[in-house]
């Protein structure tokens, strides 16, 4: 094995020292105060004055009252004497700097203080479990996702962005794990609470704002982040079988961390069934939350219902009455007709935990055949329409067909052989109605009316009139 690979070769032998003795609870207090320090982002130099750090941990001292101290052992016995703030604040810092927290660099005539790589991240580590930050999974999908449509897009210039992906998507899934997990310890807490009082506020302290509220909620959301699941699959299954794509990725990944080709290619395999893997099993775990959430409720409404019925003095009343039942005979006793009574046992209780969701099947969903009929009746009467509509460029051709080169031309002398004649011929009568689309028309003809009615062609009973070409005009064109 190689030594460098081991844990404790990367961090001093007596680190965790500290917070494994009787004082461990300051030591937490102080170095959850020198985080803030060490990880400040205005933070330029990470060598911080050593009179800095000293006064961060006296801060700490007064802030949160530290009397107490049991005996290390560096101390001489004086554990029972009070000590100053000053006092307390020397053995911390004397105490961090031998177990290997804090590394102290002489720089002239001042002294600095440091934290190496690995405890700086064991401490980033230590504070994030301290403090428990909320997480949200629409970001962490949000993220997952426009890392790959970046990968994807661009894979030679920024194909690092799938390592990304697969990084997020890695700790997506620890934090599904660490939710399942914390519902179990949950559970078994609530499981060994003696008072229903406990029950109730450790499952609203703990389930309710810090689970429920920070993650599961939003699980059950419609914006829930999730949508964007198949999306994710979709994009990594078809970038499987893309070979070139997968190649300018694995000739980036070789660039990037400096690997052969066939390692930068196993690579990036990795990271996209990785991706596959986080995504397809959603559901399942989804499904184990909620069933430790059900079990959680279910506890939590049973516990809610006894208390309901336990009053001051019930202990007692329930004694006293059962004495006075065991006096009675057999045939003296109430028959119970019904347990069917409110708030005993009634599906719309308040103290009913919610049920189970039931997951909706997929379904085939098939477009709805329209009648062959209906669609050539409304084909007929997409016809029937555009043959009724009026056009100029229709008028024109409908009048040159019957001047047939004449110049002038009667009313009788026209032909009505269609419905498209008929709309043409009844606004031929009329060109000045059409407004400024016929005007060139317009202009082409001059209509004389005559005093007296014609027929025309059989159809259409109107007053005469004799049309003239202009020539001019006509030649123009």
């Amino acid at each position: 094995m190689d030594p460098n690979s081991v844990l404790f070769n990367k961090l001093p032998d007596d680190i965790f020292l500290p917070l494994s003795g009787q004082n461990r609870q300051i030591y937490e207090v102080v170095l959850l105060e020198l985080a803030d320090l060490f990880f400040d982002e205005d933070l330029i130099d990470p060598f911080i004055p050593k009179d800095l750090v000293r006064s961060t941990i006296e801060t700490a001292v007064v802030r949160y009252g530290i009397r107490r101290w049991s005996a290390e052992g560096d101390d001489e016995g004086e554990s029972d004497i009070p000590l100053s703030s000053a006092e307390y604040t020397n053995r911390i810092y004397r105490r961090l700097v031998q177990t290997g927290w804090l590394e102290e660099e002489q720089r002239i005539y001042r002294t600095y203080v440091l934290l190496s790589p690995a405890n700086s991240y064991l401490l980033r580590s230590l504070t994030a479990i301290a403090r428990l930050e909320k997480r949200s999974y629409g970001g962490a999908v949000l993220n997952v996702l426009s890392s790959l449509e970046s990968a994807i897009a661009d894979p030679e210039g920024r194909g690092i962005t799938l390592a990304e992906a697969a990084e997020t998507a890695t700790d997506f899934s620890a934090h599904l794990t660490d939710m399942l997990l914390g519902l179990r310890e949950l559970k078994i807490n609530l499981s060994g609470s003696s008072t229903p009082q406990e029950i109730v506020r450790g499952f609203f302290d703990r389930f309710v704002e810090h689970i429920l509220v920070s993650d599961y909620k939003t699980l059950k959301t419609k914006n829930n982040p999730f949508r964007f699941r198949r999306k994710i699959l979709s994009m990594m299954r078809d970038l499987q079988f893309d070979p070139l794509k997968v190649d300018q990725l694995s000739k980036h990944y070789q660039m990037q961390y400096e690997l052969g080709i066939d390692e930068a290619e196993a690579l990036v395999q990795q990271h996209i069934n990785r991706i596959i893997r986080i995504f397809e099993s959603v559901d399942q775990r989804l499904a184990a939350i909620d069933d430790f959430r059900y079990q959680l409720e279910k506890r939590v409404a049973d516990t809610v219902r006894y208390m309901d019925k336990t009053t001051p003095g019930m202990a007692a009343r329930l004694s006293r009455l059962i004495a006075e039942v065991a006096k009675k005979g057999d045939n003296e006793l109430p028959r119970v007709s019904t347990l069917d009574e409110a708030a005993f046992i009634s599906p719309s209780s308040v103290r009913s935990p919610i049920r189970r969701r039931i997951e909706t099947k997929p379904r085939i969903i098939k477009q709805a055949e329209i009648d062959p009929k209906v669609l050539e009746l409304r084909q007929l009467f997409k016809e029937w329409k555009e043959r009724r509509e009026v056009k100029v460029d229709r008028i024109e051709a409908y009048l040159d067909e019957q001047f047939a080169g004449r110049s002038e031309l009667n009313a009788t002398e026209f032909r009505i052989d269609s419905i498209e004649d008929y709309i043409c011929f009844s606004y031929v009568r009329h060109l000045n109605s059409l407004g400024k689309k016929a005007r060139k028309t317009t202009e082409r003809y001059q209509i004389k009316f005559e005093d007296r009615y014609v027929n025309v062609a059989d159809m259409v009973e109107c007053r005469g009139f004799v049309i003239h070409r202009n020539t001019g005009t006509h030649n123009a064109r």
